[in-house]
């Protein structure tokens, strides 16, 4: 008798595998296993200064050396391998990837497809005739404002090395532009409880050309995307853009669609259907 899969969940950027703790136990109730991977820099290894606290110093955090200076999409796709290779010991796999997390599941998928039975976008970037940061000047993406965020990055991410960003602003426009990119349908105590989980800090490797999907390797595993009704961080437009290019790419294995409703964080803080949805796919 095979051994069920285990679920390989990869996080987006600024976040880190504690968000997936609501789905991993709806997962668990529903008798299946999981494991959530913190990228390089991410979780426990997250830099939050003391000036990041309250009252908080910006001058301070401005200048403040962090973790993920220097951590590349090459370093967060030997972290996931290595869970990989563990998970795979005991059956299959199936990689779960959200937001900035697909960047790094198909590099993961061009340089090791063995090690996964399926791969899934929940949301997120996909990248096959552009490289991740090209796709923001596309038209699917002009309705995405993203000066609305400048208020809250700290520093110069030349010198600093990475991209931070102040979650913990009390700027009602800020906050405002926050909730509704990513979480407008949640409560405003779910989005200060998500935003709290956040870190400051994201590394500044998204890609090149060379880590677009690749036909030969990545486009041998079978694949589904999850699109998020409602998202207007990576909208729908954009995420219908990426499964064409996909599929265009590699015909004889199309991505198997389904679609949540919610924002783009939503299906974590109320992740019954999603885990319902990851739950089916293991009968296949």
């Amino acid at each position: 008798m095979t051994n069920p899969p285990t679920f390989v969940l990869v996080h987006g950027a600024f976040a880190n595998s504690f968000l997936f703790a609501p789905l991993q136990a709806e997962l668990a109730l529903l008798g299946h296993r999981s494991v959530a991977v913190d990228l390089p820099g991410h979780g426990f290894e997250a830099t939050f200064p003391a000036s990041y606290q309250a009252p908080q110093d910006l001058d301070a955090l401005a200048a403040e050396p962090g973790s993920i200076k220097g951590v590349s999409l090459a370093d967060n796709a030997a972290r996931v391998i290595e869970v990989l290779e563990r998970a795979r010991r005991n059956g299959p796999t199936v990689l779960v990837a959200h937001s900035r997390g697909g960047i790094t599941a198909t590099a993961v998928a061009n340089a090791r497809p063995e090690l996964i039975d399926r791969i899934v976008y929940v949301s997120a970037w996909c990248p096959v005739d552009l490289d991740a940061g090209g796709y923001y000047g596309q038209p699917e993406m002009a309705g995405v404002d993203l000066g609305a965020f400048a208020a809250s990055l700290v520093g110069n991410p030349g010198e600093l090395g990475l991209l931070r960003t102040n979650f913990r602003t009390a700027d009602p426009a800020a906050l405002a532009a926050f909730k509704e990119a990513f979480a407008a349908d949640l409560t405003d105590d779910e989005f200060r409880t998500f935003l709290n989980l956040f870190q400051p800090d994201e590394n500044l490797d998204g890609g090149t050309s060379a880590d677009r999907a690749q036909a030969a390797t990545w486009g041998l595993i079978p694949r589904t995307y999850v699109r998020l009704a409602h998202d207007t961080s990576i909208p729908l437009a954009m995420q219908d853009r990426m499964i064409r290019e996909a599929d265009a790419l590699t015909p004889g294995n199309p991505f198997d669609v389904s679609t949540l409703e919610g924002s783009h964080l939503r299906w974590l803080v109320h992740p019954g259907p999603a885990a319902a949805l990851l739950a089916r796919l293991t009968a296949r």
